[in-house]
C-alpha cells in the first residue's frame, strides 16, 4: 500500500504546478492581445476545448497502463490550454478582485480537503450522485445561455460550488486508490482531479465575488 506521508505531498505539488502553469499562461496572454486574439478567436476555441476533453479523457481511460512522462506531458499540456480560456478573467476582473478569490478558493479548498483526508466513511457511493448534480449544472447553464435569466444563473452557481465541494472530498478520499491502479502516474492523477475541481470553485467563486475591471 502506497504511505500517505510519501503520496500527498507529491500530489499537492503537482496540483501547485498545473496552477501556477495555468495562472502564468493566462496572465502572460492577457497582455498581449493580438496573440490572444487570435488564438480565440474563429474556431480555435473550440479546438481547445475539444483537446482538453481530449487529455481527460484519454488520462481517465489509460491510467492503469499510463507511464509517469506521459502522465505529465497530459496534465501540463491540459493545465497550459486552461491558461490560454482563462486569459479572459484577468481582462473581465480586476487583478486585487482575482488575488482575494483566489484566496478564498484556497481556503475553502483546504478545509474541505482536510475533510476528505481524515473522513473514514466509504465515499464511493458519492460519485453517482456528484456526476448526476455536475450533469444537471451543465445542462441548465447551456439552458440558460437561451434564457438569460440572472437568478436562475445565481442559482446554478450556487449548486455548481456545492458540487465541486463535494468532488474536493471524494477525490481526496480516493487518491491513496488512483495510487494504487498506478503508482507513477495516479499521484499525477490525482493531482490532476483536484485542479479540476479547485479551477471550478475558483470561477464559480469568481462569478460571485469578482469585481470587473472598469479599465
Amino acid at each position: 500500500m502506497t504511505n500517505k506521508n510519501e503520496l500527498y505531498p507529491k500530489v499537492f505539488t503537482w496540483l501547485f504546478i498545473g496552477l501556477l502553469v495555468t495562472f502564468i499562461t493566462g496572465y502572460s496572454l492577457s497582455i498581449n492581445m493580438g496573440l490572444l486574439s487570435s488564438l480565440l478567436t474563429g474556431g480555435n476555441y473550440v479546438f481547445l476545448i475539444i483537446i482538453e476533453l481530449a487529455i481527460a479523457i484519454f488520462f481517465s481511460v489509460r491510467l492503469s497502463k499510463m507511464s509517469k512522462i506521459t502522465a505529465i506531458i497530459c496534465y501540463l499540456l491540459y493545465s497550459f490550454i486552461t491558461g490560454i480560456t482563462f486569459s479572459t478573467i484577468f481582462i473581465a476582473f480586476a487583478m486585487e478582485s482575482i488575488m482575494l478569490v483566489f484566496a478564498v478558493t484556497s481556503i475553502v479548498f483546504g478545509i474541505f480537503a482536510l475533510i476528505g483526508y481524515t473522513t473514514k466513511k466509504n465515499l464511493s457511493s458519492w460519485s453517482t450522485f456528484l456526476l448526476m448534480a455536475l450533469l444537471g449544472v451543465v445542462v441548465t447553464s447551456i439552458v440558460n445561455i437561451f434564457l438569460q435569466i440572472p437568478q436562475l444563473d445565481f442559482i446554478i452557481t450556487l449548486i455548481s460550488i456545492v458540487v465541486f465541494i463535494g468532488y474536493i472530498i471524494y477525490d481526496m478520499k480516493r487518491i491513496q486508490t488512483l495510487a494504487e491502479i498506478n503508482e507513477e502516474s495516479g499521484p499525477i492523477y490525482g493531482a490532476f482531479q483536484l485542479y479540476l475541481d479547485f479551477i471550478n470553485l475558483f470561477l464559480d467563486l469568481l462569478k460571485l465575488l469578482g469585481k470587473s475591471n472598469d479599465n
